[in-house]
């Protein structure tokens, strides 16, 4: 899962990124509204978490005008913690949910993972799909003989999105760009070795291919 991370203030991103990155997030960050409104036009996100109170165009008018759009990814909108209006004002623009500042990183991870959850449809934060049941949290796998299986990073990132998104087919690059940051971004054939890696745990038929059109996880 790809998370764009709209905040201006360096400390609070240092903090956070991290924090993001060890629950299995590929983080991307944007320091002003300007640059958070160009990389959601150029790139595919899973959710975003955004500040209401950025430089160059405010954090409410890059929700109006990416809703404007069409985009409905899930947005967590930052507020401050005693601005009732500006929380009412994120919500009636179309943010999912919102937290106040300061907040707990904790918190901030499950609200994330509560509005991700309604937006695959999910009520459970265990993902059950094709007899495995993966949990956020461990980041382990129970398989269908009741074994738990530890993954790395990379095999939960890219196990998560295509549990999250059983029998729908994904090109070799869309898998690359939920699956690593900018910085981190490899030959998305990379992505065939972690398929591979998949299939020698779970079973060969678990991950179909498409010749031409890329990977499919049975629904």
């Amino acid at each position: 899962m790809k998370i764009l991370l709209v905040e201006d203030e360096i400390a609070q991103v240092e903090a956070l990124k991290p924090v993001l990155k060890r629950s299995g997030y590929a983080v991307e960050e944007s320091y002003d509204g300007e640059d958070a409104l160009f990389r959601i036009k150029e790139e595919s996100f899973d959710a975003i978490v955004l500040d209401l109170g950025l430089p160059k165009c405010s954090g409410l008018e890059v929700l109006q005008q990416m809703r404007a759009m069409g985009d409905m990814t899930p947005v967590l909108v930052l507020t401050a913690r005693d601005s009732w209006q500006e929380r009412v004002d994120g919500l009636k623009a179309g943010a999912d949910d919102y937290l106040g500042k300061p907040y707990h990183a904790e918190e901030l991870l499950a609200r994330l993972e509560a509005l991700i959850r309604r937006y695959f449809g999910r009520a459970s934060q265990v993902i059950s799909v094709c007899g495995l049941s993966l949990d956020p949290d461990s980041q382990q796998v129970q398989d269908k003989d009741g074994n738990s299986i530890q993954l790395t990073g990379i095999e939960f990132r890219l196990l998560r999105y295509l549990m999250l998104n059983p029998g729908k087919v994904f090109s070799k690059a869309h898998l690359s760009e939920h699956v690593y940051e900018e910085e981190q971004m490899r030959d998305s054939n990379v992505i065939e070795v972690y398929v591979n890696r998949l299939r020698q745990r779970f079973g060969k038929g678990i991950i179909e291919t498409l010749r031409g059109q890329g990977y499919r996880l049975k629904g």
